[in-house]
């Protein structure tokens, strides 16, 4: 099917417009906006869906909109979030006439600040999963600028076992401190397993069901 000529005049008017390199950081802007809204609802939408229908009691209704509550949560934050790191990124640079390394952690703290420095579940969640990636990429950059020896052995196993037994310590221990989230899981896997009255419960339903 052949396009009218009127629109692919506009086409053309538009891909000339994108192709221009004075717009460029504009439109980087807008492209990591929607690039930020689609990941986000990606990577939130099948987590929540299953989080919500394991662990949160209510109706179908209210599990459905807690899922759908979450998912625009993570895909407006990340989305906003994509616009203004690239947003004073491409200020500092074009200020400073020159890209610095410290352009990227200036924008991304700022940028943390004003959108993920709201104390919620989604945010912590966010934050706790870079956190865990931001460490791991801090020792091997320790190692290749040889602030930290590089070992002779994998440390991997010490690492899992250590985060392993703290986090169990914890449950055990401390379990307030917990994210809610992780208390739900853990709950789920080793208080939940002590418990069974029959066989339904014990293979079918974590639970008993209430009697009609």
């Amino acid at each position: 099917m052949v396009a009218p000529p009127q629109l692919r005049a506009l086409l053309f008017v538009i891909n000339a417009l994108l192709c221009k390199r004075c717009y460029h950081a504009a439109l980087a802007m807008l492209k990591g906006f929607q690039n930020g809204a689609v990941y986000g609802a990606k990577i939130r939408a099948p987590h929540a869906l299953v989080m919500t229908f394991l662990f949160r009691s209510g109706s179908l209704r209210e599990k459905l909109l807690a899922n759908l509550q979450a998912t625009y949560t993570h895909s407006w934050n990340l989305a906003r979030f994509v616009f203004l790191y690239k947003g004073l990124c491409a200020l500092q640079s074009h200020v400073q006439g020159e890209t610095y390394q410290a352009h990227s952690f200036v924008s991304a703290f700022i940028g943390g600040l004003l959108v993920f420095g709201n104390n919620s579940n989604v945010n912590s969640q966010i934050s706790m999963y870079l956190l865990s990636r931001v460490l791991l990429a801090l020792c091997h950059l320790g190692v290749e600028k040889g602030f930290i020896p590089e070992p002779r052995l994998d440390p991997f196993p010490w690492f899992t076992g250590l985060v392993w037994g703290l986090v169990l310590w914890l449950f055990e221990c401390h379990r307030p401190t917990l994210q809610p989230s992780l208390q739900s899981s853990t709950t789920y896997l080793y208080e939940d397993s002590n418990v069974w009255h029959d066989l339904s419960d014990f293979l079918i339903y974590n639970k008993s069901q209430p009697s009609k």
